[in-house]
């Protein structure tokens, strides 16, 4: 059949199906289903979206390549490089014979501060804080610093100057290389005029003679010739190797909860009523104002008694611990008698007495009372009882001449530290050179001279010998050595049932060479335990093993 020419083609679309020839469309998977077309506006929205991600990427990354590349930069440079400090190691310390007292050893690539393994030390050579590292493993503390003692003292001596080295790593952390940027500078070594075989032995005699009845002790021992300190005890003790780590929190803990005071530097910081070891420097005084001759006897009866303020018709009575009967100023001194410290301090009936002004001056003038300025930290000065501070303390009360007999015997607001009696001692050994006592070796002496006669201090020191020979320290009568000494016993508290236990001396008694003070502090009244019993175990070791210092 011919087709009309003006017709078109029919196309495929234009023909209707015949629903029995339709396809077998799987509508399960959506075959035969009709797509529309998505919609302009559509298009354009998530087009203009797109365009706003890629304008926002482009902004981020010009703030970050070129407003903030530089810094970026650097932090990047920074993980990849670091500079890390090389610790210096510290100095080490030594005693005057070239014992090791502290130093440092390695463990895992770090330093730790040794100390002597010896008890006696922990206060004297203090302890350090270690260098730190935050949480990200940088230090935020690059020294070692030194907290108290030696270390504290002398920590600009000690601490020496830290390297530097650069460190590159890659991303992961690994170490690529390194390079030194600047060499590590040890801290120098510091010598003290210690000696570490008397330190130890001190400290044991004083703890072993405390026992449990004692709450604490000091000892020192002092170079009469310049000053330098031998031996610088307290007792109870810390320990610096404990405290420096700080890690053993359960130690720390007892040492913080411990009664006794146990941080207390005991010879530097401790303040006692000093008792009858007073009584050397002002009979050294009477002396000097001639108050009493050497020779003149004072009647020990057992007490005086003097005028009651309050109540005329009862006399004060001021007891000496026993009747000595009449004894003459060596003899004074060597059985401790009070009564004639009493009327050569505050006066009675026909025998003048030096008065409180006076006391005082001497007191002064010997150091007590006074910082002796030891090179090592927490000196405290002391009390010397006096009208002024009687007002203060007592409600504006004035001053009676019983308190000028009690302050004539060591008692009643008298406050020294054993380091300030060492140091007065050493005075009347030398006949008057108050020196400055320090802990480092060779070191400048530094001395002030007393106004007073050679004459008058031999008068006291054949005290002190007799004293020792037949007087209230006979246990230091050794036939080896000659010491001379001065003892003390000083009531506590209002009903006088503890005491401090003292004793002062020097040796060898012809030509002094060290000076010596031992405290047993706070200890029952009347226990048959006292301070003479420490120097004995002390002195009697020292005797026979330390004999270069009794030559």
């Amino acid at each position: 059949m011919k087709r009309n020419s003006k017709f078109k083609e029919i196309e495929p679309d234009e023909i209707f199906l015949d629903a029995e020839n339709a396809p077998d469309f799987n509508t399960n998977q959506l075959e035969g289903r009709i797509t529309k077309p998505i919609n302009k506006k559509t298009i354009f929205s998530v087009g203009l979206v797109c365009l706003l991600i890629g304008l926002t990427f482009i902004g981020r990354l010009g703030f970050v390549q070129i407003a903030k590349g530089q810094t970026f930069f650097d932090l990047s440079e920074r993980n990849r490089l670091q500079k890390i400090p090389i610790i210096s190691p510290r100095g080490i310390v030594y005693d005057r014979n070239g014992v090791e007292l502290a130093w440092n050893r390695e463990e895992e690539d770090k330093i730790i501060r040794s100390y002597i393994d010896l008890s006696g030390f922990a206060h004297l050579l203090g302890f350090v804080g270690y260098p730190t590292k935050d949480k990200a493993g940088f230090y935020w503390q690059d020294n070692f610093i030194g907290k108290s003692g030696i270390e504290k003292q002398y920590n600009d001596t000690l601490a020496g100057q830290n390297g530097m080295k650069i460190t590159e790593t890659d991303v992961f952390g690994n170490i690529k290389s390194e390079n030194i940027l600047a060499e590590v500078l040890p801290g120098d070594n510091v010598y003290l005029s210690l000696d570490a075989r008397l330190q130890n032995k001190l400290f044991e005699s004083i703890r072993d003679t405390a026992g449990g009845y004692f709450t604490g002790g000091a000892g020192v021992l002092i170079d009469v010739t310049d000053g330098s300190v031998l031996s610088l005890v307290s007792f109870p003790e810390f320990d610096s190797e404990v405290l420096s780590l700080g890690q053993d929190t359960e130690a720390i803990l007892r040492f913080n909860s411990d009664k006794r005071k146990i941080f207390l530097n005991r010879p530097v910081s401790g303040l006692y009523t000093p008792g009858s070891t007073v009584k050397p420097f002002f009979a050294t005084a009477a002396l000097k104002e001639n108050i009493i001759t050497p020779d003149k006897k004072i009647l020990s009866t057992g007490s005086i008694s003097v005028p009651n303020p309050y109540n005329p018709n009862q006399a004060s009575v001021f007891k000496d611990w026993k009747a000595h009967g009449f004894v003459n100023l060596a003899q004074a001194i060597a059985v401790s008698s009070n009564v004639y410290f009493y009327e050569i301090g505050g006066g009675f009936e026909g025998q003048p007495g030096l008065g409180i002004s006076r006391l005082e001056k001497y007191a002064r003038l010997f150091g007590l009372g006074e910082k002796t300025n030891i090179d090592l930290e927490g000196e405290t000065l002391g009390t010397i009882p006096n009208p002024t501070w009687k007002k203060e303390h007592f409600n504006g009360e004035i001053w009676r001449v019983g308190d000028t007999y009690y302050t004539a015997i060591g008692q009643y607001g008298f406050q020294v530290t054993p380091l300030q009696l060492a140091r007065a001692i050493a005075a009347v050994a030398n006949n008057g050179r108050l020196l400055t006592p320090h802990l480092i070796k060779d070191k400048t002496k530094e001395e002030i001279l007393l106004p007073i006669e050679d004459d008058i201090f031999q008068e006291v020191k054949n005290g002190m010998r007799m004293t020792v020979v037949s007087g209230t320290a006979t246990s230091l009568n050794f036939g080896k050595a000659k010491f001379a000494a001065k003892t003390g016993t000083a009531q506590l508290g209002v009903l006088k049932e503890r005491m401090n236990s003292w004793i002062i001396g020097f040796a060898p008694y012809e030509n002094p060479k060290f000076a010596f003070v031992i405290l047993l502090e706070n200890g029952p009244e009347n226990i048959g335990i006292s301070a003479q019993m420490a120097a004995y175990k002390f002195f009697s070791w020292m005797v026979e093993n330390t004999p270069e210092y009794f030559q």
